[in-house]
């Protein structure tokens, strides 16, 4: 009974991932109409601009075959895709969206499978990304895999069921966001690649970038991303419209499977199926690992992610290291070079484009826009002004701002500037005043008593919401609520506050963190983060060393000072064993044969590992398992694991 209790305790401190917790205390109520505020300002949105070309419309659905109905399940019965959830995206903009998003989105709500010249086809509306399906002489070439198995796999059906039952006879990576490869094992399994000979191509240093990053701080972005991309909000016209990118994304099953074959060159040629491509290395932009490709055989240009119908994010509000504006643009001018005499643009989010003239125009605004944000904020940043000032200067001329293309759909302009200043100077401003601020709690707290109670500051956020004011608005009711936190006319007023927001922005990431923290200020935060069960398949092919980073940035520092601790993990199916240790607070691990002096060691595989750290392992996985022994000082064991941190994955963002 000792020994059980014991393995208990120690399957219980590995999980990472925990179950949830109840949800917050919230306001109640629904998302409100639109202020007439908010509607004067979307339709001078609507008269400043001027969208009268029609040609993206009928680029948008130019080489239509077929619309996929119903939905995408996961396992559990989840859904994942709704594919008639978009339909209310036709007609005029309602009040409660910004009129240029509202376009964009009805033009991201044209789905299906789409035939864009002979040989090669797309899947739109699957994910949030697109399958480029090109012809081989024997099969499909698979251009990336959208985020998760399920979406994957019903593509790959669905095209297979208007085109054909061909093999798969390669997979194409284009770069290493998880909403590229994600659904890998939904196009194929590691053994059909291995068995097959299936080659799998990506750029070098993809394998790296696609797994530390959703390791390390998968659990803050996983958690952030449902604000960027709406992921609990309802599909309507208060709620989610569109991601900018696509309609929405799968939160499915991720895996990967690991490359074949790595472009390491500038520019390599390859030929895949008796296809001749040219692929261009263009890292450290929009992804650390990226590459763009040409078909020269079919004049076809494939700007991945580089290029999309909207301008891109220096830094998702969700996070993510800092993208370079200048390398963005200059690899824009280097696109316009090796898209040499393609007559076709496809990307692997939104719609494509036919014609030279228009792809040039294309590429030459993306161009400008990253280069002009670039310089601007660089010239006023050593003119002493700081990122919010920044931010409310520069506006792009009205030859840049007025190209739909660029639009900020999915980036925005203001968050663009902040992230070119961090990406010189960092967060931090200059003024010693914020070199140390007090935590919001604290702070909230002192500037409610300067304004003589939680009450005033309401009564003042009010009279600022009723002139349109919102954001003086949401910067006082952030202080009413994060100081007062059970004031449940705060709440209400925020509320309504992100919702006038959210209404007004052209940016769905805008959008959508708005009214996400509308709902969750209504409603309290979500019982349960982003899903890490989800990754187990993707976890599997992660190098181990990534996974102890983890533990030792979820290492309690002030719970471990002074405790020196050293545990062995052997993994018998490796043949591999690490030594951890705790040494002056901090976690470190090396690549060695079982320490003599540990505390304990623990006997595992990898695969029950993966499985303990996302929670995904039963009690009997370990207590009847010959995977998993103990030796040593099983106690030490469960003191070493029970000071690493079990992050759920939904903390309260809006409130406290």
């Amino acid at each position: 009974m000792l020994m059980k209790k014991l393995k208990c305790t120690i399957f219980a401190a590995f999980v990472l991932a925990a179950a949830g917790c109840n949800q917050t205390n919230g306001v109640g109520g629904q998302a409100g109409d639109a202020s007439p505020e908010t509607i004067k300002v979307n339709a001078q949105f609507a008269n400043e601009l001027s969208f009268d070309d029609l040609q993206d419309f009928e680029e948008a659905k130019r080489g239509f075959i077929a619309r996929p109905e119903g939905q995408i399940l996961a396992a559990n019965g989840a859904v994942l895709i709704d594919f008639d959830a978009f339909k209310f995206n036709a007609g005029q903009a309602p009040e409660t969206v910004n009129p240029s998003l509202w376009r964009h989105a009805i033009l991201n709500a044209q789905i299906g499978l789409f035939k864009v010249t002979e040989g090669v086809y797309q899947l739109r509306g699957f994910d949030i990304a697109n399958i480029t399906l090109i012809e081989g002489k024997t099969g499909w070439i698979v251009v990336d895999a959208l985020t998760a198995r399920e979406s994957a796999a019903a593509a790959m059906a669905f095209a297979r069921k208007h085109l054909g039952n061909k093999p798969v006879t390669a997979i194409v990576f284009t770069h290493s966001h998880v909403d590229h490869f994600g659904g890998a094992l939904g196009v194929a399994s590691a053994q059909e690649v291995a068995q097959r000979n299936i080659p799998v191509i990506a750029s070098e240093g993809f394998m790296e970038e696609a797994t530390s990053e959703n390791i390390l701080v998968g659990t803050a972005m996983g958690r952030r991303s449902m604000y960027q991309f709406g992921k609990n909000l309802d599909r309507s016209a208060k709620g989610l419209v569109d991601t900018g990118l696509g309609k929405s994304m799968a939160y499915g099953s991720v895996g990967i499977l690991a490359p074949t074959q790595l472009i390491k060159q500038p520019t390599q040629a390859l030929t895949l199926d008796g296809v001749r491509f040219i692929f261009h290395n263009v890292p450290g932009a929009e992804a650390p690992a990226e590459m763009t490709f040409s078909l020269p055989d079919k004049k076809l240009y494939g700007g991945a992610e580089n290029l999309s119908q909207t301008m891109h994010n220096l830094l998702p509000v969700r996070g993510a290291k800092v993208r370079d504006a200048l390398r963005w643009s200059t690899y824009m001018q280097e696109a316009l070079d090796q898209m040499a005499d393609a007559e076709i643009y496809v990307g692997q989010h939104n719609w494509p484009i036919w014609g030279k003239a228009r792809i040039t125009e294309f590429i030459t605004q993306h161009r400008d826009v990253y280069k002009y944000t670039h310089d601007q904020t660089v010239r006023l940043a050593n003119a002493g002004f700081t990122p919010r000032e920044i931010a409310d200067r520069v506006k792009l001329p009205q030859s840049l701002s007025r190209y739909p293309g660029s639009r900020g759909y999915y980036g925005d302009l203001r968050h663009n500037v902040k992230a070119v200043y961090q990406f010189y100077l960092g967060a931090y401003d200059g003024n010693p005043a914020n070199l140390n601020p007090l935590p919001p709690q604290e702070s909230a707290q002192k500037y409610l008593q300067l304004m003589g109670g939680v009450d005033k500051a309401v009564a003042a956020a009010q009279v600022a919401y009723d002139k349109g004011d919102y954001r003086w608005a949401a910067e006082l009711l952030n202080h009413a609520v994060f100081g007062a936190p059970d004031h449940k006319a705060a709440k209400a007023l925020l509320a309504r506050t992100y919702d006038q927001m959210g209404y007004m922005s052209e940016a769905a990431t805008w959008r959508n963190s708005y009214l996400t923290a509308a709902a969750e200020l209504r409603g309290g935060a979500p019982t349960r983060g982003v899903d890490s069960s989800m990754l187990v398949d993707m976890l599997t092919q992660t190098p181990l060393e990534r996974f102890f980073e983890a533990m030792a940035a979820s290492l309690d520092g002030p719970a471990a000072e002074g405790k020196n601790l050293k545990i062995n993990l052997v993994f018998s199916d490796k043949k591999a064993s690490y030594v951890l240790w705790i040494e002056n607070a901090v976690l470190h691990f090396k690549k060695s044969a079982p320490a003599p002096d540990a505390n304990a060691t623990l006997t595992l595989t990898q695969p029950l590992f993966v499985k303990m750290m996302t929670g995904t392992a039963g009690i009997n996985d370990t207590l009847l398992s010959d995977e998993f022994k103990i030796g040593g000082s099983k106690i030490d064991l469960v003191r070493f694991l029970s000071l690493i941190d079990k992050a759920p994955g939904n903390f309260a963002i809006v409130t406290r």
